[in-house]
């Protein structure tokens, strides 16, 4: 009788082959098998829509600064909010009828069919520089805002802090190739012309986010039968009131825009005088002020989107890993904080055009996909309205915030050091409502674990 001897033998589990897609954004990130085309296809996505902005905004300078006047930019940031108090309520009515993709067609469409209009308009002679001023200051706020809640509802919490710094590439190039871009098509194209230009790029964008539906296996949270449905019927404004969390994300967006925007004025400010400088010891002539004020900005702005697009490259992701979405939020009004403090000691131009290149980059890049993020963990009806009205009307309310500062201390006669000391105070109000955010975010990301 012989002895069989048996031998247990376990199957050879055989790895899937990761995509080139998945290797090649892992320099970046963290990407999983499967998940690189999605994260590729939403940062095309946002890339062409940061594209045809700042195409837009080239036109927009053109024809506001040619018809209207400097005062008149001035003077649209109040106007702007007040028509957002309409816009938003429309469109939350328009997220409570249409499913999710024709929510996102239907308004992208309806954007790039007011480009065409406006290229008659201004093709027939009639002056549409104010009206499109305001228009634009409508679109970049409401359409990027509805992209970044198109991302939230794809992914969950977990791939979502992992991927969204790899989507925000997109944003970063296609905001520095769009600047570069409008200055060598306007001699092609001209005004009028760029218009149709940025609206086939929207057209494509439509395109885009429908190839999206395409990969669901991209995309953990992908629920085809909740992107099929409408949304509830609550407005955003009740969304943020009935929510701490909501309610402290909307004032950190208010006071992000005071500093920015006060720090924008005091930049100003100081290459004024320079150039003021300059004429006044005979170094230039009056002709050339514009000149040597265009010069230092195209400068400053490549400067500050080179920074932003390395950081969102190298380390926006890394970031998120080791100190998570909460600690992201504390980077940059500490950066804030430390520069003013500074500028009011040294009120130079070149140190506040470090301080600006720092400040700038990083909220363009670190702060931009933090607060991006912030709304992963959050109901759809928060991504989509209550999103929409952060990110338009709490944006452009700071505006109409730091514009009343700036216009009382004019009439004060206050110095670059007095803007400084502000916005170090508002600096210590953003961290106080950082503060608020983390705890509520740690709260909401707990009941979903």
């Amino acid at each position: 009788m012989s002895n069989e001897i048996r031998v247990a033998v376990e199957p050879v589990r055989v790895r899937p082959e990761r995509k080139l897609s998945d290797r090649i954004l892992s320099v970046f990130a963290e990407v999983r098998n499967g998940e690189g085309i999605g994260a590729l296809l939403l940062g095309a996505n946002v890339f062409l829509l940061l594209e045809a902005y700042y195409i837009l905004k080239t036109v927009r300078e053109a024809l506001i600064l040619s018809e209207g006047g400097a005062e008149m930019k001035v003077y649209s940031s109040a106007a702007q909010a007040a028509i957002l108090l309409l816009v938003i309520p429309a469109y939350g009515l328009l997220a409570s009828r249409v499913n999710r993709d024709r929510l996102i067609a239907s308004v992208t469409i309806f954007f790039a069919s007011h480009l065409a209009i406006f290229y008659l308009l201004g093709r027939a002679g009639f002056r549409v520089g104010v009206l499109f001023f305001l228009w634009v200051g409508i679109f970049n706020l409401l359409v990027i805002a509805q992209f970044w809640a198109f991302a939230n509802d794809l992914y969950n919490k977990d791939q979502g802090t992992r991927l969204l710094p790899v989507v925000g590439i997109g944003s970063s190039l296609g905001a520095w190739l769009g600047s570069v871009h409008a200055g060598q098509l306007f001699p092609v194209f001209g005004t009028y012309g760029l218009m149709l230009v940025a609206g086939s790029l929207l057209l494509v964008c439509v395109l885009v986010s429908r190839l999206v539906n395409r990969f669901p296996g991209s995309f953990c949270k992908f629920g085809r039968a909740a992107g099929e449905k409408p949304l509830g019927r609550e407005g955003a404004f009740r969304l943020i009131l009935n929510s701490r969390y909501l309610f402290w994300i909307a004032m950190l967006m208010l006071v992000v825009n005071v500093v920015n925007t006060t720090g924008e004025f005091i930049l100003s400010k100081l290459v004024v005088e320079n150039a003021d400088r300059l004429i006044a010891s005979g170094a230039s002539s009056l002709e050339q002020k514009a000149e040597i004020i265009g010069t230092f900005y195209g400068s400053f702005f490549g400067w500050v989107n080179l920074v932003g697009m390395l950081l969102q490259l190298f380390l926006v992701s890394r970031i998120f890993k080791h100190v998570g979405v909460r600690g992201a939020l504390f980077i940059l009004p500490v950066i804030a904080f430390a520069s003013y403090g500074l500028v009011s000691l040294l009120p130079l131009l070149g140190l506040v055009r470090i301080a600006k290149v720092m400040e700038n980059s990083t909220d363009y890049s670190i702060q931009n996909t933090a607060r991006q993020a912030l709304f992963l963990p959050t109901s759809r009806e928060a991504k989509y309205k209550a999103k929409a009205a952060i990110d338009s009307f709490f944006w452009r309310a700071g505006d109409v915030l730091a514009a009343t500062l700036v216009f009382i201390g004019v009439q004060f006669g206050f110095a670059v050091q007095h803007y400084a000391a502000i916005n170090m105070a508002c600096a210590l109000i953003w961290i106080a409502i950082v503060t608020m955010i983390t705890r509520e975010h740690k709260k909401l990301s707990a009941s979903q674990a």
